[in-house]
């Protein structure tokens, strides 16, 4: 069985396991927190534990057979394979790609592209995708090829053992490197938006400067935590916006004195400058792995074209 719905207005600021049961009667409450704790019900895409609090728009997704994935058609779609091995495989996932079908889009999808490459992958829950990234956000990611990789996986980021750091391009000077410690819930005026609310989950952020390039920054960060739009938030809330970020910086504001010759570059760069560059956990018999991504082109022009400008 899948299924996805919307957390309703009278289940909101209740726990994850209890809003489940009251939305699949059909399942006992210990079944409920099993397939939790197994990663087959996410909240908003993340794997969550069973005591979290919910709010009003929330998605929830719950797999609980085989079958899901018979709806998930194969396609030949464009991703490169950074590495294969028995138990996964590390994906680099382009910009402009959906992780998977859901709302509004059917086809088209990593996982789509996935169960094309290996179709064993029909046989995994999610076609084996352990993690998400958004749509625009590139870079690397983990995907299951077996179950006790899978649950594995799962366990570590629970517990936040999965290092994961990324690379974006901010408008804003970082002075020196700091760490974001702000809960993230909906925003209450636009649900489809993220804000940072002290009634929302705990969400860090830890920020490192690459380089600082006139009013702009490269960035290196690493999130402990994985809530949906975190990074994207948290530099929003610090009047630091990702570069091309159309959610969080919809006034598609410049840093001042920017130069006129880039202006229109800086204001309609396509998508939010943010990379997966790096992701690094440990297996099941205590072997540790790290996977990098290097910049994609878009990105590595926008570098090129900060610096250009602001280190003549």
């Amino acid at each position: 069985m899948f299924s996805s719905v919307s957390v309703p207005a009278e289940l909101s600021n209740q726990r994850f396991d209890k809003v489940v049961a009251e939305l699949t009667p059909d399942l006992s409450r210990s079944k409920i927190k099993q397939l939790i704790l197994l990663g087959k019900v996410l909240l908003n895409g993340e794997v969550t534990p069973p005591k979290q609090k919910v709010e009003t728009g929330d998605e929830i997704e719950i797999f609980y057979t085989r079958q899901i994935e018979t709806a998930w058609q194969p396609e030949k779609i464009a991703f490169e394979i950074i590495e294969e091995t028995e138990d996964f495989v590390v994906v680099n996932k382009p910009a402009n790609l959906v992780i998977h079908p859901g709302a509004g889009v059917q086809n088209g999808t990593l996982a789509n592209g996935l169960l094309f490459k290996f179709p064993e992958l029909e046989n995994m829950v999610r076609a084996g995708i352990v993690h998400r990234l958004d749509k625009d956000t590139s870079g690397v990611l983990i995907v299951a090829k077996k179950e006790n990789f899978r649950l594995h996986f799962i366990h570590q980021l629970q517990v936040r053992a999965v290092k994961k750091e990324y690379l974006g391009f901010c408008i804003g000077n970082l002075r020196i490197n700091s760490t974001i410690d702000s809960p993230i819930g909906r925003d209450k005026r636009n649900r489809t938006k993220m804000d940072c609310r002290d009634d929302g989950k705990d969400a860090i952020t830890h920020l490192g400067l690459v380089e600082n390039l006139g009013g702009y920054s490269v960035l290196r960060i690493r999130i402990e935590t994985g809530r949906t739009h975190q990074i994207r938030v948290h530099l929003a809330s610090k009047k630091m916006p990702l570069i091309g970020d159309k959610t969080y910086n919809r006034g598609k504001n410049c840093a001042k004195d920017t130069p006129v010759d880039i202006i229109d570059y800086i204001k309609n760069f396509p998508r939010q400058a943010l990379h997966s560059h790096d992701i690094e956990f440990v297996d099941s018999v205590g072997k540790t792995y790290s996977f990098q991504s290097d910049l994609p082109e878009d990105l590595r022009s926008l570098q090129v074209k900060l610096q250009e400008t602001f280190l003549k």
